[in-house]
C-alpha cells in the first residue's frame, strides 16, 4: 500500500486519501480486459468524476496552506514559488493552484461545490473564476450568482474554451435590454488586458527541441495570421504525395520562412555593428565526415546535416575548425551566392527547382549542388533555387541532383518512388 508523506492519521481528510490510495493500490494492477464492454465507458466518467472532486480537496488544501503562510515559514518569495517546489510543479500551473483556490474560497461556493460533487472538472473552474472576474464589482451578488449558476450550466454541455467564448453572452441572462453594451465594455476590457499581458518567450525542452510560447491581443493576433498564412498554405502533390505536414507545422515552417526572408533583406537593426546572422562552429573533418556535432553560438548543438545545409545559406556563417582548433573559414564571400546569380537562378529555375513545387524566387535558398563544404563552387553551373522545406528534404534524404546539359537542374528520385529513377524536372513554373 502506498505511504502518503505527512498524513495523519485521525483527521477524516486524511484517512479518506490514506483509504483512497488503498483503494487504488488493490486495483494497479487489474486487468482492464476483463471489465465490461458496457460498463468501460460508465467508469471512464467515474474516474473523470473523481479527478474533480479530488481536484476540488487539492485546491482547498493549497488554499489552506496559503492561509496557514507556509511560504513565508518555508522562506520561499512566494505561495507559487513554495507549492511549485513542493509538489514540482512547472511555475504556471503552480500559479493556476494558487489563483484558483483564492477565489473558491473567496465567491465561487456554487462553483465549489459543483467541483466537489464531480460535476466539473479543473478546467471548466478556472475558465468560471476567469469569466466572473471580468464583471464589474458593483455588479451584487444576486447577479453574480447568476452569472456563476448560467457558467456552471454551460459547462454541462460544452468544453471549457467554448465556455469561455459563451461567457461573453453572460449579459443576455444578467441585464438582457443592456446586453450590448456591456459586451463592447468586455471586449475593451479583454482587449486592453491581453495586450497589456501579450509576451513571447523561447525555451529548449530538454530533448533537442525549442518551445516557443506567447500571448497577443486579437489584433496582433491577426497581423500575425495575415503574414503566415500565405507561407502556410500546403505544398502541391508531387511524387512523394500530398504535403506531408500537418497545418502545425506549417505555421512553424512559414514563421521561419518570414524571418529568413527578414535576414535575408538585410533591413532589421544591426546587433553589435553586423547585420544579424547565426554562427554556427565545427570542425573540418566532421563536416566532411558528418559525424558527431556541430555548434550554434547560442550553445545548442545541431547535428552534421543539418550543418551541412546550413552552409549553403547567406544568413549562417560556418566557423570552420582546424585540428587544432583554430579558424580555417569564416564564411567567405565565395560561398555564399551573389544577388546577382540568385536572379539568374529564378530566370532559369523560375522558383523551388524541387518537381512540382510551386514555391517562387523570394521564398528560396540558393542550395549547392555539389555540397560547398565537399569543394563546389559558388557558381551558375553548380547552383539550384530550393524553397526552406526541400532545402531541409534534399539534405536530410535520398533525392539527388544533377545539372543536366542544357544547365537545367534534374532531380533524380530514390528508388522507393521510382525504381528506374527517372529525372524528373519543375514544370509548374513554366505554365504559370
Amino acid at each position: 500500500m502506498a505511504v502518503m508523506e505527512g498524513a495523519s492519521p485521525g483527521h477524516p481528510v486524511a484517512d479518506a486519501l490514506e483509504q483512497m490510495n488503498a483503494a487504488l493500490d488493490s486495483v494497479a494492477d487489474a486487468p482492464l480486459w476483463s471489465l465490461p464492454g458496457s460498463q468501460v465507458d460508465a467508469v471512464l466518467q467515474d474516474a473523470h468524476r473523481l479527478e474533480g472532486r479530488l481536484h476540488e480537496l487539492n485546491l482547498r488544501l493549497v488554499g489552506e496552506a496559503d492561509r496557514r503562510r507556509a511560504s513565508t515559514r518555508a522562506g520561499a518569495a512566494s505561495p507559487q514559488a513554495w507549492l511549485r517546489r513542493r509538489l514540482q510543479l512547472a511555475p504556471g500551473e503552480a500559479k493556476q493552484h494558487v489563483t484558483l483556490a483564492a477565489a473558491l474560497a473567496d465567491r465561487l461556493d456554487l462553483t465549489r461545490t459543483a467541483l466537489a460533487s464531480g460535476d466539473l472538472s479543473r478546467a471548466h473552474a478556472q475558465v468560471v473564476a476567469k469569466v466572473l472576474a471580468t464583471l464589474p464589482s458593483d455588479l451584487g451578488s444576486s447577479g453574480r450568482m447568476d452569472a456563476e449558476r448560467q457558467l456552471i450550466a454551460w459547462c454541462r454541455e460544452f468544453d471549457p474554451r467554448e465556455v469561455a467564448k459563451l461567457g461573453r453572452r453572460l449579459w443576455e441572462v444578467i441585464d438582457p435590454e443592456a446586453a450590448e453594451a456591456h459586451e463592447g465594455k468586455l471586449l475593451a476590457k479583454q482587449e486592453c488586458e491581453a495586450r497589456r499581458k501579450r509576451h513571447l518567450a523561447f525555451g529548449h525542452d530538454g530533448f533537442g527541441g525549442h518551445r516557443m510560447r506567447g500571448q497577443f491581443d486579437p489584433e496582433s493576433a491577426a497581423i500575425i495570421a495575415a503574414a503566415l498564412d500565405p507561407l502556410a498554405k500546403p505544398l502541391p502533390t508531387t511524387a512523394d504525395g500530398p504535403d506531408p505536414r500537418t497545418p502545425g507545422q506549417r505555421y512553424a515552417d512559414a514563421l521561419v520562412e518570414l524571418c529568413r526572408r527578414e535576414l535575408e533583406s538585410g533591413e532589421l537593426p544591426r546587433r553589435g555593428g553586423e547585420k544579424p546572422q547565426i554562427v554556427v562552429t565545427m570542425t573540418l573533418d566532421k563536416l566532411r565526415q558528418a559525424v558527431g556535432s556541430g555548434r550554434l553560438d547560442t550553445g545548442h548543438r545541431l547535428s552534421p546535416e543539418t550543418v551541412r545545409k546550413l552552409a549553403c545559406d547567406a544568413q549562417v556563417v560556418p566557423t570552420v575548425l582546424g585540428s587544432d582548433g583554430q579558424p580555417l573559414d569564416l564564411g567567405r564571400s565565395s560561398r555564399t551566392f551573389t544577388p546577382a546569380q540568385r536572379k539568374a537562378f529564378g530566370l532559369r529555375d523560375g522558383g523551388c527547382a524541387v518537381p512540382g513545387c510551386d514555391r517562387p524566387p523570394a521564398w528560396c535558398e540558393g542550395h549547392h549542388v555539389r555540397y560547398w563544404i565537399d569543394g563546389g563552387r559558388t557558381d551558375l553551373d553548380n547552383g539550384v533555387l530550393l524553397c526552406c522545406y526541400h532545402h531541409t528534404t534534399i539534405h536530410h534524404g535520398d533525392w539527388v541532383i544533377r545539372m543536366a546539359a542544357d544547365g537545367r537542374p534534374d532531380f533524380i528520385p530514390p528508388p522507393w518512388i521510382d525504381v528506374a529513377r527517372k529525372p524528373l524536372r519543375n514544370t509548374v513554373h513554366l505554365i504559370s
